[in-house]
């Protein structure tokens, strides 16, 4: 049976610190499957489909990574998808509470699930998707944290 982890998360939009940790999680399993929740309740700057294809477009070059979309609880996904792994990114230590608070919920949902924690690589330690929207929405130049593709979506759509 291959190994195969899900790294849910917003990707609104994916940055290159994911794509960092998506790399490194493929270099460790045979399968990553990038998770892309629903998240209405963040109200998403992008859609689904939107996040989506630009995660798409920004890993395809990334051998045994998969996108999908879902809406609903990431237990029912991880069931649906034949894996109890779960990947999580930790760029500070205020992630840490956060994150450990979300594993020990899910393991309490599935004794099963377990929850692997990677850094990013250090220049990607202090870039999230909601920091670059605001640089980007007050006009700084964000090209260093995104995909060329993701950077001209970003772009276009503060237009």
């Amino acid at each position: 049976m291959p190994k195969r982890i899900v790294y849910p998360g917003s990707f609104d939009p994916i940055t290159r610190g994911h794509e960092d940790l998506v790399r490194r999680a493929a270099a460790l399993f045979d399968e990553v499957i990038v998770a892309i929740a629903e998240s209405p309740a963040k109200r998403p700057f992008f859609s689904l489909e939107e996040r989506v294809d630009m995660a798409r477009q920004a890993l395809a070059d990334i051998p045994g990574v998969q996108v999908v979309g879902f809406g609903g609880l990431l237990m029912k996904f991880l069931a649906e998808h034949h894996t109890t792994v779960v990947l999580r990114g930790l760029r500070a230590v205020s992630d840490f509470e956060y994150e450990l608070q979300l594993a020990g919920m899910n393991r309490k949902l599935n004794p099963e699930v377990e929850t692997l924690f990677l850094t990013p690589s250090e220049q990607y330690m202090f870039v999230s998707a909601s920091l670059v929207r605001e640089i980007a929405r007050l006009g700084g130049d964000v090209s260093g944290f995104l995909h060329p593709l993701i950077n001209s979506r970003l772009n276009a759509k503060m237009a």
